[in-house]
């Protein structure tokens, strides 16, 4: 069944639009880039099935093989009580698949020479020089001792920097810390802001860090200190060198920080579960969940000066399918070549060297990379990298396979019935040649 507002590019159903389409990539039928069409359906069941146990209210699925687009597909609803379908251009709250295009940012002022990836970041954000780290004793005392090492830009893009998250804050000395960047007004991006990405910068610079810079790994507001590193040796804000040096040579059209109102009527709606089972949306306003604090509408209401490195893109499928095509490509895309083949492999290889991420998954530079599929427990490659944001956005990229697959949804808490990977298998299973 195709249901409202689904475009599927199987057998007797494709949609080409011109040499290229208005999806971002140009289209193929599956069967021409190796994948089966007839299970490819297979996915609508998965999708459908997750709808209509009210895990998700809609959902858009997206694989690109070979620089092609061969399926694209929106299910359900945008927003339930407003009776809007789904389409394959709505705009989802990208969350932390904003770091990885931040990263790329650093890694193109890497390429122009303005820097190492060993510098210490307080060369050009002097406020994080002499970090200090958390110390908790037996007895439960809290102090602070000087760091043996600076955070280098390297730590950063691993997120072996020692920064944490107010949100994690789940056992010591995540906790510790969740409460300080509390009382200090450290933001995680997610809710409106007043000032600038300057003032997280200033923030954690006066406090101390989970561990020393190098020596573990933990997800946590490193990639949004990259993005003020950006804004310091570009001389323009993050907004503006993600539009004037990605975006638009890039053709991405859709993708921002902040929108107006015509725009935000495209926005699909967030949903959590009630406590009967049944979606209920997350409408506008502050949301307090724990030490997570978060908004629903800050994209388009109040303050649109804090651009969030780590977390405040709005994208659509398309958009972000021509920023992993460009990766796939080894850094160019039609033309257009914003970094080396050599550095696109530097980037999605292990940088973590012992550390891991989680079973069988380390760490590149601005992604997670599948280091052993068998630890893993899922049927991917070795050499995949992959991310996802809080609400329910994801993406893995196959390079040898020649693949990319999106899957968009947006519901808090992310994946809480692991449709991610239930997708990624659907995907493989799909795959002839």
């Amino acid at each position: 069944m195709i249901g409202p507002g689904k475009i599927a590019l199987g057998i007797g159903l494709a949609l080409y639009i011109g040499a290229t389409g208005a999806q971002g990539l140009p289209q193929a039928r599956p069967q021409s880039v190796g994948l089966s069409a007839d299970r490819l359906q297979r996915i609508d069941g998965l999708i459908e099935d997750a709808i209509e146990q009210g895990q998700i209210a809609g959902a858009v699925a997206m694989i690109g093989r070979d620089g092609r687009t061969a399926f694209l597909e929106s299910y359900g609803m945008a927003d339930i009580d407003d009776g809007e379908a789904m389409q394959t251009d709505t705009l989802f709250r990208f969350a932390s698949m904003t770091k990885p295009i931040t990263s790329l940012a650093v890694m193109m002022l890497y390429e122009q020479g303005h820097f190492l990836l060993n510098d210490p970041v307080s060369k050009y954000v002097p406020e994080l020089a002499n970090p200090e780290v958390l110390v908790i004793t037996d007895n439960g005392q809290r102090g602070s001792v000087p760091s043996a090492a600076e955070i280098t830009i390297h730590d950063l893009l691993t997120h072996t920097s020692g920064l944490s998250y107010r949100f994690i804050a789940f056992g010591e000395p995540q906790a510790t810390l969740a409460r300080l960047y509390e009382q200090a007004g450290v933001s995680d991006g997610l809710i409106q802001n007043e000032g600038q990405i300057a003032d997280l910068t200033r923030r954690v610079g006066e406090l101390p860090l989970m561990f020393e810079p190098g020596s573990e790994w933990a997800y946590g507001l490193s990639i949004d200190v990259l993005g003020r590193l950006v804004e310091v040796v570009a001389q323009m804000t993050l907004a503006e060198f993600f539009e004037s040096q990605i975006f638009e040579p890039l053709g991405i059209s859709d993708t921002r920080f902040f929108l107006d109102a015509a725009a935000a009527e495209r926005l699909a709606s967030v949903y959590s579960s009630a406590e009967d089972g049944s979606l209920i949306e997350l409408g506008p306003g502050p949301k307090e969940i724990g030490t997570f604090r978060f908004s629903t509408d800050f994209h388009y209401d109040g303050p649109q000066s804090y651009y969030s490195g780590g977390g405040g893109l709005i994208s659509t499928a398309s958009d972000y399918a021509r920023f992993l095509q460009m990766m796939l490509n080894g850094g160019e895309l039609d033309g257009v070549r914003l970094l080396s083949p050599k550095t696109v492999e530097f980037m999605t290889r292990n940088q973590i060297g012992e550390l891991n991420v989680s079973s069988g998954v380390k760490f590149g530079l601005g992604f997670a990379v599948i280091d052993d599929p068998g630890l893993v427990g899922e049927t991917q490659s070795a050499g995949n990298y992959y991310w996802g944001g809080i609400f329910n956005t994801s993406f893995f990229v196959d390079p040898s396979e020649r693949l990319f697959a999106i899957l968009l949804t947006q519901r808090y808490p992310a994946d809480a019935t692991n449709l991610r990977n239930r997708f990624i298998s659907a995907v493989y299973q799909a795959m002839m040649e």
